[in-house]
C-alpha cells in the first residue's frame, strides 16, 4: 500500500479543522480548574465568589459591609443562591460586562490588595448555573435611593465569551424608586431587601447542600472571623436563620495601588514593557514604570547594563535588555510600599476568634511585612486552645439530616470528614462507645442507632483523639479544599510542636483541642490552580509563617505550663486536704488541743503551700504575678 493510501488527513485538511477557542468555551469544558468539579463544591464556590465581590466594592466604597445570603431549594438537585449587599451598586452599562463575561473585571492589573484576583468567578457561577439548568443569572442593582433600580437576566454566550441579556428588549430593565416600582417588583417575583444602594445576583444551579466541613455554613463562620467588621445574614435551604454581627464598626485601611516592583519582573515581561513604552528615555522609563526606582537608582541600572540612559526604550536590543534585566536583579532596590496590603491586625482577629470559636486561650501574632517575587506579603496567626470540639454542638435533628446527606462510604469516614479537630482516633473511640461498626454506611444507621452516636458525640471526651484544627486564609478568604496541597498546611506539619505542649506524630498536625487561624495578606497571592484553594510554596513565605506560628506557639507553652503547674498544685492539696481531718484528730488527742482550731490551721497552710491552684487570669492575661503573656492574649480559664 503507498504512503499517500496510509495517510488519513492532509496539512490541508487538518488545517480547516482548527479554530480559535473561546475562554468562556474552555473554562465550560474544564469547570473543574473553577472549583466547579461537584454539586457540592459547585454550591460552595458559587457562595464565596458572590459574597467576596460584595465585601471588596462595599469596603473600596467606604462602607460598612452588611450581605444577605438566602439558599433556597428548588427540587433535590437544585437550589437557588440569592446574596444581595448594601454596596455602591453598578453602573448599568457594567452589570452584562461583570456578570456575563469572562477575564473582565477592574482587579487583575492592579497591585493591591484585593479578595478577588481574575475576573473569572461570579461570571463563571453564572455560566455553571445556565449549563445545568439552563437558567440565566439575575442581577438587581441601585446605585443611588434617587435612581432607578437595574434589572438584567443575563446568560454567557460560551461561543464568543458575550453577555446575552434576555430581559428588556436586550437592554435590562429599570425599575423606578417609587411605590409603581415597588409594584413591578412584586408583580415580577423579583426579591430585592430594600437598600438606598447595592447589589443582589441569584443564580439557580444544580448543587448539594451539606453541613460541617468544606460547607457553606463553615465558610460564612470563617468569614466572620476574619472579617470582623462585616454583617452576615444567613437562610440555609431549611429554613434556618443565623446573623453573625459585626464585631467592630471601623473598616480595614484602604489598600494602596503601587506600580510593579522590578524584582518581581521578569524577563519576557520587560522585554514587552520596553517596546510598549511612550517614555522618551530609558531612565525615565524605570523610574515611572516600577516602585522604588529613583532616578538615581535608573541612572545605576542603566550604567551597570551599559545602556545609554537616553535612549528610547522601544530601540532597547535584546542583548541589552538581557543585561538590564541581570544589573536589576544584582542591584539593591528598596522593598515595595507595604500599604498596598490591610492585615486583619492582632486586635481584629482576636475579637473574631473568641467571638467566633470556643476556647480557654487566646492569642494573635502579625509579623512585619515583607517580599516575595516583588510582591509584598503580611503573615498574621491567631490560636485558640480549648473549648469543645464541632462534634459536641450537632443537634439529633442535624445529626439525622447530616447522615442522610452524606456521601461518604463508611461511619468512620464520615465522622473525619464532616466535624473539623476530628481524627482517626477520636472517630473509634465515639464508635465504639455507641456500639456501632466502623465500616456501616451512615445511610444504613438504624433510628435507636443514631441516638445512641448523639450520645456518645455529646459524652464521649475527644481531648486526646483531637487534632489541631487549622484555617486557612487569603486575603482574608476562607480556604477550604486542598490543604495537603497547601504551603499553610505543610508548613504547620512541619513545626516541632511538642515543645509547645502539644502532642504531635511526626509528620502529623499536633493532637489537642487547638484551632489555629493563618491569614496571608498579599497584592498577589501565589495559588496552586485557578480555583484559588491553596497556595503554592515559596521560601521567603514559608520563613514568616514559621515565625509567625513561633510566636504564637511560645505563648500557648507559658500557657500550658501555668496550667500543668496549676493543675499539679490542686492535686497536692487534694491529697492534703484527704488526710487533715484524721492528723488534727490525732494532734488534738496527744496534746489537748482543740481540733477544730488544729484542722483551720494545718488548712490554712495547706493553701498558703499550694496558692498557685488559686491563681486566675483576667480575660488579658495579665494578674498573674509570675508570667506576663504579653499583648493580644485572651485568656478565659
Amino acid at each position: 500500500m503507498s504512503e499517500s493510501k496510509k495517510r488519513r488527513s492532509s496539512a490541508e485538511d487538518m488545517a480547516k479543522s482548527q479554530k480559535e477557542i473561546s475562554v468562556s468555551e474552555f473554562f465550560a469544558k474544564n469547570r473543574h480548574l473553577l472549583g466547579f468539579d461537584n454539586p457540592r463544591k459547585a454550591l460552595l464556590t458559587t457562595v464565596k465568589e458572590a459574597v467576596d465581590n460584595s465585601l471588596d466594592a462595599c469596603e473600596e466604597a467606604g462602607i460598612l459591609p452588611k450581605v444577605w445570603v438566602r439558599i433556597e431549594t428548588v427540587n433535590k438537585d437544585k437550589f437557588k443562591v440569592a446574596i444581595q449587599d448594601n454596596g455602591p451598586g453598578i453602573v448599568k452599562k457594567q452589570i452584562p460586562l461583570i456578570f456575563g463575561k469572562l477575564l473582565y473585571g477592574s482587579k487583575f492589573h492592579r497591585l493591591r490588595m484585593s479578595r478577588g484576583q481574575q475576573g473569572i468567578g461570579i461570571s463563571a457561577a453564572g455560566m455553571y448555573g445556565l449549563l445545568t439548568t439552563g437558567k440565566p443569572i439575575k442581577v438587581a442593582s441601585k446605585i443611588s435611593p434617587r435612581k432607578p433600580t437595574h434589572y438584567f437576566e443575563i446568560k454567557i454566550d460560551t461561543k464568543t465569551n458575550k453577555p446575552d441579556i434576555l430581559n428588556g428588549n436586550g437592554d435590562g430593565e429599570d425599575i423606578p424608586p417609587n411605590d409603581e416600582g415597588r409594584k413591578w417588583i412584586a408583580e415580577h417575583g423579583i426579591e430585592w431587601i430594600e437598600v438606598e444602594r447595592g447589589t443582589r445576583v441569584t443564580i439557580e444551579l444544580e448543587a448539594k447542600y451539606t453541613r460541617g466541613r468544606g460547607s457553606v455554613d463553615e465558610y460564612l463562620e470563617q468569614t466572620a472571623i476574619s472579617n470582623p467588621h462585616v454583617s452576615i445574614h444567613y437562610a440555609d435551604p431549611d429554613g434556618n436563620e443565623k446573623t453573625y454581627g459585626r464585631v467592630i464598626d471601623i473598616l480595614p485601611p484602604e489598600p494602596v495601588e503601587i506600580k510593579p516592583h522590578p524584582y518581581g519582573v521578569e524577563l519576557g515581561r520587560l522585554v514587552q514593557l520596553l517596546h510598549e513604552s511612550p517614555e522618551p528615555s530609558i531612565g525615565k522609563f524605570l523610574a515611572e514604570s516600577f516602585s522604588r526606582v529613583s532616578p538615581k537608582i535608573a541612572k545605576e541600572l542603566c550604567t551597570e547594563a551599559g545602556i545609554d540612559y537616553r535612549k528610547p526604550p522601544r530601540k532597547v536590543q535584546r542583548s541589552e535588555v538581557e543585561k538590564l534585566y541581570e544589573a536589576i536583579q544584582s542591584a539593591k532596590i528598596p522593598s515595595p510600599s507595604t500599604d498596598c496590603i490591610s492585615p486583619i491586625g492582632e486586635e481584629h482577629l482576636l475579637k473574631g476568634l473568641h467571638q467566633v470559636v470556643p476556647g480557654q486561650f487566646f492569642v494573635t501574632a502579625t509579623r512585619p511585612p515583607a517580599v516575595y517575587r516583588g510582591n509584598p506579603f503580611q503573615i498574621e496567626v491567631g490560636l485558640a486552645f480549648g473549648g469543645a470540639p464541632a462534634s459536641h454542638k450537632v443537634s439529633l435533628e442535624t445529626l439525622e439530616e447530616m447522615l442522610g446527606e452524606s456521601d461518604a462510604r463508611t461511619l468512620r469516614q464520615f465522622l473525619t470528614s464532616t466535624f473539623d479537630g476530628l481524627g482517626a482516633d477520636a472517630a473509634d473511640k465515639i464508635i465504639k462507645t455507641s456500639r456501632l461498626r466502623p465500616r456501616v454506611s451512615p445511610k444504613n444507621i438504624e433510628p435507636k442507632e443514631i441516638i445512641r452516636l448523639h450520645e456518645s458525640l455529646q459524652s464521649v471526651n475527644l481531648s486526646e483523639g483531637q487534632t489541631m484544627n487549622v484555617f486557612r486564609y487569603a486575603n482574608r478568604v476562607p480556604l477550604q479544599f486542598q490543604p495537603g496541597a497547601c504551603l499553610i498546611t505543610q508548613t504547620v506539619m512541619g513545626m516541632n510542636w511538642r515543645s509547645y505542649g502539644l502532642n504531635q506524630s511526626r509528620g502529623q498536625l499536633p493532637r489537642g483541642a487547638v484551632t489555629l487561624i493563618v491569614h496571608l495578606a498579599s497584592v498577589w497571592v501565589p495559588f496552586t490552580s485557578e480555583s484559588k484553594e491553596a497556595i503554592a510554596s515559596y521560601p521567603e513565605i514559608q520563613k514568616e509563617l514559621r515565625l509567625a506560628l513561633q510566636s504564637v506557639g511560645r505563648k500557648l507553652g507559658m500557657y500550658m505550663k501555668r496550667r500543668e503547674k496549676v493543675k499539679h498544685e490542686g492535686e497536692r492539696r487534694s491529697i492534703f486536704m484527704r488526710y487533715l481531718g484524721e492528723v488534727a484528730t490525732a494532734v488534738s488527742g496527744v496534746n489537748g488541743m482543740s481540733r477544730q482550731e488544729l484542722f483551720d490551721a494545718l488548712v490554712a497552710s495547706a493553701k498558703r503551700k499550694t496558692a498557685t491552684a488559686d491563681v486566675l487570669l483576667g480575660e488579658d492575661g495579665m494578674p498573674m504575678e509570675e508570667e506576663n503573656f504579653g499583648e493580644n492574649v485572651i485568656v478565659v480559664a
